[in-house]
């Protein structure tokens, strides 16, 4: 699957990036973990459908009642229709510089003690209806005044999100700042149970998937895929004894695309088929 660079791609040959951006986001059918290089930090007002975005030590689902403050970075993308013909949702890009400039200007400086999640959930509610109106009425205006407008707009949501969420938000904001990345140990670790594919966590780790196989043997001793699966179904096995659940509840959690690959791979480490723990 390839990677797409947003929000390049959604500008025309003779746009250059700048630092506000919107953009609005139709699509009429499902996509499912796409990659995606985000290069500024995003707002996601979703009013149309559901998003789920995999980070690299997080995952996060909304519905059209909700919207997300998503961190720059690589991620994995799955946007559902929801009863509808259409998914759709308003984008507005930010980039550090535009930030850096409206907390120097309206907040004081804080200190993150705390690594801040790669997004934030936004209740969406009449105030960001409105908001999101005005902003599709901007498109009939001229772009000189569409620019001067769009970074009143901008300072506004901040504004109201601040007034809304308080010391929360601010701190999320102020952990936008660029920072080292999450480190490759700690991103792996995160994701031992969760049902990703190798080259998802790869590409969570930035890393093509030859050279994450490379770095991940220099620090386990061990190839990923054995890895992981051993780790998988042993904590596979600890749920079917002590839960009441079956093999077919779980085995797409653990990163098995059917029931007979997991019962195939569980009976080879343990001996003994998954039905026969959870009888």
């Amino acid at each position: 699957m390839s990677i797409e660079n947003i929000p390049e791609i959604f500008l025309s040959k003779d746009e250059s990036v700048q630092d506000l951006i919107v953009y609005d986001f139709k699509m009429t059918s499902d996509v499912v973990k796409s990659k995606v290089n985000l290069s500024m930090n995003m707002f996601s007002f979703l009013q149309v459908g559901k998003k789920q975005v995999h980070f690299a030590d997080a995952a996060v689902m909304v519905n059209r009642e909700q919207s997300l403050l998503i961190r720059k970075g690589n991620w994995l993308w799955t946007e559902l229709l929801d009863n509808d013909d259409i998914y759709y949702c308003k984008l507005l890009f930010f980039s550090e510089d535009r930030l850096k400039v409206f907390l120097a200007k309206h907040t004081k400086k804080e200190e993150c003690l705390k690594d801040e999640d790669p997004f934030f959930v936004i209740e969406n509610d009449f105030y960001i209806a409105s908001y999101l109106d005005t902003l599709s009425k901007m498109s009939l205006m001229s772009s000189d005044f569409n620019a001067e407008m769009l970074s009143l707009k901008f300072d506004e949501i901040m504004f109201y999100l601040l007034t809304k969420y308080g010391q929360k938000f601010k701190l999320y904001l102020y952990s936008l700042i660029s920072k080292e990345n999450s480190p490759f140990k700690k991103i792996i670790e995160r994701n031992v149970y969760s049902n990703l594919k190798l080259e998802e966590i790869a590409f969570l780790c930035n890393m093509s998937l030859s050279t994450f196989k490379r770095n991940f043997i220099a620090e386990y001793q061990v190839s990923p895929g054995k890895w992981l699966q051993d780790k998988r179904l042993q904590r596979a096995k600890e749920v079917l004894e002590s839960e009441d659940l079956k093999a077919s509840d779980i085995y797409i959690d653990f990163g098995y695309s059917n029931l007979s690959n997991f019962s195939i791979a569980f009976k080879n480490k343990f001996g003994i088929s998954p039905t026969d723990i959870s009888k």
